[in-house]
């Protein structure tokens, strides 16, 4: 704990003070939000040649056992069973209404051994939410001491092979588990080419100390972090998406195989299905004001005879698309680009919305 208020430290603090850091909280976490460069540098220096992240607030658990497939398939809209070796799955916790308790990666490392990865201000949640329902399976759910450290840019590959790490062969969305108490997939929440590293302590200090002598790494606060991943389209749960919002409301049912909607058992299962039928009311859309003021997550959204219409969930300015950006939900009839005249709440004033089409600026994955 750290001596502000009762704010978890990360393992590396010192190392983020040490390079001029800015703290402030986030879901339970002191944490670094820009570093001396500043968020338009950092955020610019992501798209343009690698940055450097801890996300060590985020929580890891190693789910094995001859239940773990069993198990997971019931507590996510997955077939865990028949995932690929080495793949990872963008999947949820649901709750028994289908609203998202919490968006998470699974990733299958063998026929009996998966690893989650799910939210910091979740985790605690996230853990209760899993032992209850293992205890209907024959699964070990262990959350694992690790630091987690995200490289994400165009230079993220060369820069890992440079100081020895390489990409193992990964592509995006593939994990696995590179030295003992290793954890790597090639993912990240940035849009960009990238890799997320689950590893102790030790090894992580060795290896963000490599990583940052690297002229083409820089150290990335959490702001940058969140204009990053608003300009990539990428939901922030507590703000787009919660125990509130189901899939399909969030645009997000093509994370669900195609199966699984129709006879899934997953928890949650029936009402999505009911929902889905039913046709959702409101729909997760992109969301570009006029002009260059940024509309921030919270401001109503209003048609031309004021009528509400929606409501922002994140925004602010993007600084590679160069433009104010921002993401939210509204009527399902006005979720499509033109639909009509729309217009976000700020101060007593109306700033002109259009409806724009996600991500805001164009994912740069490494896919096979």
């Amino acid at each position: 704990m750290s001596d502000d208020g009762d704010l978890n430290t990360l393992p590396l603090e010192d190392m983020h003070v040490a390079a001029g850091a800015k703290f402030g909280g986030f879901a339970g976490w002191r944490m670094p939000l820009t570093y001396p460069a500043g968020v338009m540098k950092e955020h610019l220096h992501v798209r343009e040649q690698a940055g450097l992240f801890d996300i060590s607030h985020m929580k890891l658990f190693l789910v094995t056992g001859i239940g773990a497939a069993s198990f997971l398939s019931k507590a996510c809209p997955i077939d865990a069973a028949n995932l690929q070796l080495h793949h990872s799955k963008l999947s949820f916790f649901l709750n028994n209404d289908a609203g998202i308790l919490d968006d998470l990666i699974v990733t299958k490392l063998g026929d009996d051994r998966f690893m989650v990865v799910c939210n910091a201000g979740n985790a605690e949640a996230d853990e209760t939410h899993m032992r209850d329902l293992g205890r209907h399976y024959n699964v070990v759910i262990e959350p694992l001491d690790r630091v987690f450290l995200a490289l994400q840019g165009p230079a993220a590959a060369q820069v890992m092979a440079d100081v020895g790490v390489g990409d193992g062969g990964l592509l995006f969305m593939t994990g696995m588990e590179p030295r003992d108490n290793w954890f790597m997939t090639r993912s990240g929440y940035t849009g960009e080419d990238g890799f997320e590293i689950g590893l102790p302590e030790k090894d992580a200090r060795e290896l963000a100390a490599k990583l940052v002598a690297d002229e083409r790494v820089m150290w990335i606060g959490l702001a940058a972090r969140d204009s990053l991943r608003l300009e990539a389209g990428l939901c922030l749960h507590g703000n787009d998406i919660d125990a509130t919002t189901d899939p399909a409301s969030a645009a997000l049912m093509w994370a669900i195989p195609k199966d699984l909607r129709g006879d899934g058992t997953f928890v949650g299962a029936d009402v999505l299905r009911e929902k889905v039928a039913a046709g959702a009311a409101e729909k997760r859309v992109g969301l570009k004001p006029d002009g260059r003021q940024p509309v921030r997550g919270g401001a109503q959204i209003v048609d031309e005879a004021g009528n509400k219409v929606g409501r922002v969930t994140s925004g602010g300015f993007g600084p590679s698309a160069n433009h104010p950006v921002a993401m939210g939900y509204v009527a399902t009839p006005l979720a499509k680009p033109g639909a009509a005249k729309l217009f976000a709440e700020v101060r007593g004033n109306r700033i002109p919305v259009e409806v724009h089409s996600l991500p805001f600026t164009p994912h740069r994955y490494v896919k096979g």
